[in-house]
């Protein structure tokens, strides 16, 4: 058996989040489907670094997968691309260790989110954008963002239904950048809770639009309530865009 290794793109509106459920079109089930098909049947069980929500996208998505068939790593690439979807493409494929796990031997993450601040909105950008045509003071959220660098209790900025016990996350970097009509909120960390980013995301527009001051943010963090935080921001502004391991860094 060798062990596989992966980069997944997806356009995420088409499906029902990552992770395989019950009657819905979802990225795992259609890799998996896919996987099974080169197979001759056989079921193949596929580990990515983390699950992406509804509407939320990829371009670096990192998984992994046992199989038994001896296929160069370019002929990977192109059987999968041949047989997936026009909303998945296969980026990259290596053998990998035979301990490798695309989830548990992740150091970092990468996530950018994209709002559009033009007043009518772009109907070739509403899957991908986030509308918000609203005043903003950006460098607010700039100085809001500082607040939230480094290690934190993160309670405040995750979905209630969260069933992690251990909500301490560290963001090593929190940017946001002007490009055209859009605003780009970057986040790299070592881990983050179930609505996290787009949390944080909502916090800082609330920051910038007036409704909430740059100085609560610290108050916010001491809370551990998530009601002491902003609005969650929808799924399809969202991409992972990035999964480091420790040979990246």
């Amino acid at each position: 058996m060798k062990r596989m290794s992966g980069i997944l793109s997806y356009d995420g509106t088409g499906f029902s989040g990552y992770q395989i459920q019950p009657d819905q079109r979802t990225v795992q089930g259609t890799l998996e489907k896919v996987l099974q098909q080169m197979h001759k049947g056989e079921a193949i069980k596929t580990t990515a670094s983390g699950r992406t929500d509804t509407g939320v996208h990829a371009v670096g998505q990192v998984f992994h997968f046992d199989t038994p068939l001896s296929i160069a790593s370019d002929a990977w690439k192109r059987a999968l691309n041949t047989l997936l979807p026009d909303d998945i493409r296969l980026v990259a494929m290596e053998e990998a260790d035979p301990e490798f796990h695309a989830r548990f031997d992740v150091v970092a993450k990468e996530y950018r989110y994209r709002i559009l601040r033009s007043e009518n909105g772009d109907v070739f950008k509403r899957n991908y954008t986030y509308h918000f045509p609203y005043e903003m003071d950006v460098e607010r959220m700039r100085e809001a963002a500082l607040f939230l660098i480094g290690e934190h209790d993160f309670t405040s900025f995750c979905s209630a239904k969260t069933e992690v016990v251990d909500k301490v996350r560290t963001v090593h970097r929190l940017e946001i950048e002007e490009t055209g009509d859009e605003l780009v909120v970057s986040i790299e960390g070592n881990g983050f809770l179930y609505n996290m980013v787009r949390i944080i995301v909502g916090t800082l527009l609330e920051i910038g639009s007036g409704k909430k001051r740059t100085e609560d943010v610290p108050e916010m963090l001491a809370a551990k309530d998530r009601d002491a935080a902003g609005k969650t921001a929808p799924g399809h502004g969202l991409y992972l865009w990035k999964v480091l391991y420790g040979k990246d860094e």
